[in-house]
């Protein structure tokens, strides 16, 4: 037997570390991808260590194990997320979106070591192409949102990575007051985010910014010189660090694709599997 998945990263345009206090966020899956191949054989696993804890874990079969991927680590992209989705989908199969998101988010906890939420997993699962994710992290609630033609996106690499199980989360963001004073307000935005135009929606990133600057400070101050750079750019509506904090990359709300460099980030679709007898 053969499975092999595919899973999207995570792009999340507004709504960062709001999932721990039953917020709202706004992710889409890109066309960075990871894909498991899992090949069975009569005894034993094969594969990179991680990936193998991680199979058997999850219940997988003997295997041998490869992963492909197009999504760099550490970047704040939902590598680790994206990787335990795929384990996931081909050890046990496609079977309910949510309850492959849990299985992938205790497999994550258990093996990577990452107290993460739910977001990542319930973006590259329920994604579509051309749409982004509407979370409402208080009842797991998910809604489809087409993105407007003039939401143009690009992604700025800070060239600082950063591991999630060795991060120093100790500050601000694990203060419960910190924490639910940024959630809120983030919340905030990105129902107004639902409503507005692409330089509306640029102020937004920039208020998001300064929230995990200011309030739960998971940036440092040479992030916020570039992300201050971005935003200083012609052309540029907005920008913001993305992801869990202190490295990775930092999402720009630009007006069009010639402003700034690399590629649109395009919405893509979900996670998916194929199997092979």
């Amino acid at each position: 037997m053969r499975r092999e998945a595919s899973v999207p990263a995570r792009i999340n345009i507004i709504g960062e570390h709001t999932d721990h206090f039953g917020g709202l966020s706004l992710p889409f899956a890109s066309q960075h991808r990871l894909h498991l191949i899992a090949n069975s054989r009569s005894e034993g696993f094969s594969g990179e260590e991680t990936v193998v804890r991680l199979w058997k874990t999850a219940g997988g079969w003997p295997a041998d194990l490869e992963v492909k991927s197009q999504i760099p680590v550490g970047a704040g992209m939902s590598s680790s997320a994206a990787l335990c989705v795929a384990v996931v989908l081909c050890a046990r199969g496609m079977g309910d979106k949510m309850e492959t998101c849990t299985k992938a988010q205790r497999l994550e906890h258990q093996v990577i070591g990452s107290s993460c939420g739910l977001m990542d997993q319930i973006a590259i699962t329920h994604a579509s192409r051309g749409q982004a994710v509407f979370i409402d992290f208080s009842d797991l609630s998910v809604d489809n949102f087409h993105i407007p033609e003039d939401w143009c996106f690009k992604l700025v690499d800070t060239g600082i990575r950063r591991n999630l199980r060795d991060t120093d989360y100790s500050g601000p963001m694990t203060s419960s007051h910190a924490g639910s004073t940024h959630a809120l307000k983030e919340s905030e935005r990105v129902r107004e985010a639902l409503n507005c135009d692409a330089p509306r929606l640029g102020k937004l990133l920039n208020q998001s910014h300064a929230s995990l600057r200011d309030v739960i400070r998971v940036s440092t101050p040479e992030i916020d010189a570039i992300v201050r750079d971005i935003q200083a750019t012609r052309g540029v509506y907005g920008a913001r660090l993305m992801g869990g904090g202190f490295g990775g990359m930092i999402l720009a709300l630009v007006e069009n694709d010639q402003v700034l460099h690399g590629k649109q980030i395009v919405p893509s679709e979900p996670a998916f599997f194929h199997e092979e007898l």
